[in-house]
């Protein structure tokens, strides 16, 4: 087992490589698999951060989160409760759009009705159940439950299709004129099965390659 996710990515690389030439040859330039868990405490606070960092570059989404989490404690940070009780104005004062500001305080009406479970439900839970809980969240999508999937569950096989690197990565690893449609990731996901994560986070590490 990998020190830091849930499943062995020794074995992944190894499956990977000899499942897809080409991919192979993007993991040999890329070097080691690196793929790290951002671990939280809840999901409320690990889908906080997601909505919050939507849509944004990284600079600009930890500046904003920086100041959401300056409204809580310090020492116990942020609950449903505490935020739905913050002031609108405080939490716009943030830097938090006003669909974003819809979207969090959902997400902590949904924790708070059980809408969202908690880890110990969600780590007996499919992928697919799991998004379709997740997206019940007002301004949650598939994308951000994916980022949930890999980066804090540590899931070993999700490929999310209409992810921009993700795609643009395979363009620049399989040599394509135009980015490869759904269906086209898809295909190579059935390739890329049981670690299509592992594979996602290549793509993505294509993105950092010289031309």
């Amino acid at each position: 087992m990998d020190r830091l996710l849930p499943f062995d990515t020794r074995r992944a690389v190894h499956h990977l490589k000899h499942a897809d030439a080409r991919l192979a040859e993007l993991m040999s330039r890329v070097g080691p698999c690196r793929l790290m868990l951002r671990p939280a405490p809840t999901p409320f606070e690990a889908l906080l951060r997601a909505v919050i960092y939507q849509q944004l570059s990284g600079k600009a989404a930890a500046s904003i989160y920086s100041r959401v989490l300056g409204l809580f404690p310090v020492a116990e940070g942020p609950t449903p409760e505490r935020l739905l009780a913050l002031p609108e104005a405080a939490m716009r004062g943030a830097g938090l759009s006003r669909n974003k500001l819809l979207a969090v305080r959902d997400l902590a009406a949904k924790v708070l009705d059980g809408s969202v479970p908690d880890f110990l439900l969600l780590e007996h839970m499919a992928d697919d159940e799991i998004i379709a809980h997740l997206t019940r969240v007002h301004g949650v999508g598939r994308w951000t439950v994916e980022m949930l999937l890999i980066f804090t569950l540590g899931r070993p096989d999700v490929l999310p299709l209409y992810d921009l690197g993700i795609r643009k990565g395979f363009q620049l690893a399989y040599g394509m004129q135009r980015l490869p449609a759904a269906r086209t990731l898809r295909r190579a996901g059935r390739r890329w099965a049981p670690y299509c994560s592992v594979a996602s986070w290549y793509l993505w590490r294509a993105l950092d390659m010289p031309v």
